[in-house]
């Protein structure tokens, strides 16, 4: 088999490309300016480029390593600026000493060699002035093309899957489950069958609207799931335990609607009722640092056959990336002692 070639990114190959342009059109401006070759003027600016093209590069590996990209405006052009003043500092040292040992500032000159150096940091501060302000408007035009292309996606993601939703979330049965448990309870217990009707009509309201809004708020979806618990244990009864922890400054955070309802109902059909003696499911909820997490863990053995696989789990990952990108992530996996665990992990709100 034939050995595929590394691809080389855009970026490397115009980062290159135009630090050769920098250093042949200055070439040959001062051959135009001076109307002779003079070996010495083209090392000199043979050094500049280079030392270009590195302190350049030592401002793309900061700005990645400190995710300045993903920050606010004011943010980056803050670090725009100090990045930019610290590596032009560098630039004029490094090539203020070249130019000693390789005699590219000549003795004759009137400069002194202090006005020498402020000069080169003057004058490399607005070479890489100019390459980090390309470099960010670069990211910043194709963040929003990505960003008006996710939002494409999403549209046409939730009209395409709109009706699998519904279905998801109300599926039939469920229903006829719940229409059973309150049958039952009619004669029975007639108060816990009214409450049951309003908790089978909140859950009801909430699939139909489901699709008319990106996110909601964790407390009206943990009101939801709520309700959705309350029905299912009129079913199993004491073979269902719940537990909620969560944080109460995260009430507020936003999350795609129904999500969380999913994994809930994922955690019934697929653990809980597996089981005869039915078992645990808990949500917890807290923060980590610029992001949150919410998990729901149940009783059971995760079938990696089938249930990655599943509508719900696919459609809660696709929302997910749609929404926030890789600033969001999804993940379902088994844990000791016969439990499953699946966790979204998703930014704070601004």
């Amino acid at each position: 088999m034939e050995r595929m070639k590394p691809k080389i990114s855009l970026y490397y190959i115009v980062q290159v490309g135009g630090w050769l342009c920098y250093y042949f059109v200055y070439c040959l401006l001062a051959y135009m300016g001076s109307g002779h070759v003079s070996f010495k003027l083209y090392f000199a600016h043979f050094v500049e480029a280079i030392l270009g093209l590195m302190m350049t590069q030592m401002i793309r590996k900061k700005v990645l390593q400190r995710h300045i990209l993903e920050k606010k405006i004011a943010i980056q052009s803050v670090n725009v600026l100090l990045l930019t003043v610290s590596f032009a500092l560098v630039y004029a040292i490094v090539y203020s000493v070249l130019s000693i040992i390789f005699g590219l500032h000549s003795p004759n000159s009137n400069i002194s060699f202090f006005n020498y150096f402020l000069l080169q940091w003057m004058y490399s501060f607005v070479i890489l002035l100019i390459w980090s302000l390309l470099y960010f408007l670069y990211h910043y035009v194709e963040k929003n093309n990505k960003d008006e292309l996710d939002k494409v996606q999403l549209a046409s993601t939730i009209k395409d899957l709109e009706l699998n939703t519904i279905k998801a979330h109300v599926n039939p049965h469920f229903m006829f489950n719940a229409l059973n448990s309150i049958r039952a309870l009619v004669d029975e217990n007639p108060e816990r069958a009214r409450m049951a009707i309003t908790e089978l009509s909140n859950i009801l309201r909430s699939s139909m609207q489901a699709d008319k809004k990106k996110t909601t708020t964790l407390r009206e979806e943990l009101s939801i799931v709520k309700d959705y618990l309350a029905l299912e244990r009129i079913r199993f009864e004491d073979r269902l335990n719940v537990d909620f922890q969560v944080e109460e400054d995260l009430l507020g955070q936003s999350i795609p609607p129904m999500t969380l309802q999913t994994l809930v109902e994922n955690a019934i059909k697929h653990g809980i009722s597996r089981s005869v003696e039915g078992g645990m499911i808990k949500v917890s909820a807290s923060s980590i640092d610029t992001r949150w997490q919410i998990q729901v863990e149940n009783t059971g053995k995760l079938d990696l056959a089938k249930e990655p696989k599943g509508f719900g789990i696919i459609s809660t990952k696709d929302r997910l990336r749609l929404l926030y990108g890789e600033k969001a992530s999804f993940v379902l996996q088994d844990l000791p002692g016969n439990k499953v665990v699946a966790t979204m992990i998703i930014p704070l709100n601004s």
